[in-house]
């Protein structure tokens, strides 16, 4: 199933939807499913609202992470090496502060098991 469309309240093909379920109304999506040959609409509501406390950063700034960078991936070595990060021999690992890669598809590299 696809998902092709998806308004905000208040969009062209949402008002009837925003007088039925109010501020509760998140999104509206048109999802298609080439099997059944039909269209579905579906919404998201908000059914509960409570406090919460956002934890703490894992990292900050001027951390020193830990990745994990297979030898055979030479594009993503350079783009380490770019923002300074510094391979480290005896562990095996590329080490760069995460505030040179907050945001960058270089997250996804970070070795949790390479601190200590």
């Amino acid at each position: 199933m696809k998902t092709r469309l998806t308004l905000k309240p208040g969009q062209h093909g949402t008002k009837s939807l925003v007088k039925k379920y109010g501020d509760a109304l998140v999104c509206v999506r048109f999802r298609y499913d080439p099997e059944t040959k039909q269209r579905l609409k579906t919404v998201e509501l908000i059914v509960e609202r409570s406090d919460w406390t956002p934890p703490a950063p894992r990292f900050t700034n001027d951390t020193l992470v830990p990745l994990r960078i297979k030898a055979t991936e030479v594009a993503i070595r350079n783009k380490v090496k770019a923002v300074g990060g510094r391979w480290n021999p005896e562990r095996k690992l590329w080490f760069v502060t995460y505030g040179n890669i907050v945001g960058t598809q270089l997250e996804k590299y970070i070795d949790v098991d390479g601190f200590g």
